[in-house]
């Protein structure tokens, strides 16, 4: 039979909290309706007496979304959950998520205080807050490092106080995988009324192991993961929501589910990521841009011949239209017929053999290569036959100096060379074009446009030009920009002249 792991998503509140992130209450209302849309059980709001707008927060989302329970963090102490209580009035399913630190460190360091009066503070806070509300979930903080026996105390009282979740975090990310699952077992077995409350996980990954601690407590028992959305959290951040839910997913025979439609996982991060302008790391399992990327021409003609090859996840299973092959310098010719296919272009074996070379010197400047730049190739190739070409071009600039541009050009079967000046680089080449053509070409419009980004880019330029009342349209790209404003330039002359 199979089980369901409920997903208590704390990016609003745990994933907030890195620095440079934080969102206005509009902004979370939008998360909280993609987290909604998403499937999510628990949306953890915020940490209401932490301030007027964490407050405003959870209200206004509690008004925002109606399925997942809405969650308000507090400490142990009454005027906390007081104030929790009173934002959370408008949810129709609401939860206090209140604890206190169990760990020796806690204890001793942070509280002053003993075991024996953490425990009476726990339940004390619990039972004050089942007083308001009907679902009270109970965090003991570092009990990745607390005693277990101990820790197995705590857990029975808060539960007999009437804490119906309890949260076991990993808290400072310190805890190996087969210690926190031996945790959560040893707590389902030693708690005598553990079959009351759902055990919930909440790991950090300070050492990188929150997933895996997450899945080892998971499979240990545990049916809640708290998790944020690109795993973004304190300090190295918290378990991805992501990676558990693709998990369960992949692994089937685990038995275990989650309520997540997966379909919406890339447009939920990328919405995260913008909002809380916190990139994701390229390589980020399941919503990294190269998590469906093959660069390696190797690993492109296996997945040209079946995706499965090297791919375990349906990109469109997390909302990905497809994987993508990646053309850079260590891509074959495979891969580079692949995409001129999909481009509805098709090349001979020896017309691919000669675009292929051109295809690598341009691999080698720009890194990687997209589907315009393959146009531009394309383009270029379309180009040699035309009646005006560029042999060479010059041009010095500078703060204190007049642009100068030398510009030598094929034009009707002869080499012309003439020199320019203008105001700025671009304007004197096209001067030095103007007189050798002697025609008076008007230009009326110029864009330039990076294809992607980055200094190494391939830049667009687009252009029209006015001659004797008739608009011609030119295009060029390069990764000289100066070389693309020429080349759209002399495209559209070609066509003024032919």
């Amino acid at each position: 039979m199979k089980e369901k792991v409920h997903i208590f998503d704390t990016t609003l509140r745990d994933g907030e909290q890195v620095p440079g992130c934080q969102l206005n209450t509009v902004e979370k209302i939008e998360v909280a309706r993609a987290l909604e849309a998403l499937g999510v059980d628990v949306i953890e709001a915020g940490f209401p007496v932490s301030s007027p707008g964490d407050f405003n927060s959870v209200v206004e989302i509690s008004k925002a979304v109606s399925t997942p329970v809405i969650c308000a963090l507090t400490r142990a102490v009454e005027k906390d959950i007081d104030v929790a209580a009173e934002a959370l009035r408008f949810a129709k399913f609401k939860r206090i998520h209140t604890g206190v630190g169990t760990s020796e460190h806690h204890i001793k360091y942070k509280f002053n205080s003993t075991p024996q009066e953490i425990l009476e503070r726990a339940v004390k806070a619990v039972k004050y807050a089942r007083n308001l509300v009907d679902e009270v979930e109970f965090y003991a903080e570092d009990a990745g490092r607390t005693n277990n026996k101990y820790l197995a105390q705590v857990v029975e009282a808060v539960i007999a106080a009437g804490a119906t979740i309890i949260n076991i975090p990993d808290t400072t990310g310190y805890t190996l995988p087969h210690e926190f699952g031996a945790k959560i077992k040893y707590l389902i077995e030693h708690v005598p009324n553990i079959h009351k409350a759902i055990l919930s996980t909440h790991c950090h990954n300070d050492l990188g192991m929150a997933t895996a601690n997450t899945l080892a407590g998971v499979l240990g028992g545990a049916r809640q993961v708290e998790v944020t959305i690109n795993g973004i959290g304190e300090r190295a951040g918290n378990t991805s929501l992501e990676e558990i839910a693709m998990i369960l997913k992949c692994h089937k025979k685990t038995g275990l589910y989650t309520d997540i439609n997966t379909h919406k996982i890339m447009a939920t991060s990328r919405l995260v990521s913008t909002l809380m302008r916190m990139p994701v790391q390229a390589n980020k399992a399941i919503v990294g841009r190269n998590a469906f990327a093959h660069s390696s021409g190797i690993h492109q003609d296996g997945v040209l011949k079946r995706r499965e090859t090297y791919e375990i996840i349906n990109p469109k299973d997390v909302g990905i239209k497809e994987s993508s092959i990646v053309l850079t310098a260590r891509s074959g010719r495979a891969a580079l017929k692949h995409r001129f296919n999909l481009l509805g272009i098709k090349y001979s074996k020896s017309e691919l053999d000669e675009v292929y070379l051109r295809f690598l010197e341009l691999a080698d400047k720009k890194k990687e290569i997209n589907d315009d730049d393959l146009l531009v190739l394309v383009d270029r190739e379309k180009k040699i036959n035309k009646s005006i070409q560029l042999i060479s071009l010059q041009v010095v600039c500078g703060k204190s100096l007049y642009s100068t541009a030398t510009v030598s050009l094929n034009y009707r079967g002869e080499t012309f060379t003439e020199a320019a000046l203008g105001n700025g680089p671009i304007d004197a080449s096209l001067n030095a074009i103007r007189s050798i053509v002697k025609e008076k070409i008007r230009l009326e419009d110029f864009v330039i446009q990076a294809i992607t980004r980055g200094s190494n880019d391939i830049g667009k330029v687009n252009m029209s030009v006015e001659y004797k009342g008739v608009l011609h349209y030119g295009f060029g790209a390069n990764t000289d920009i100066v070389q693309a404003s020429v080349e759209a330039f002399l495209d559209a002359v070609g066509k003024v002249l032919k």
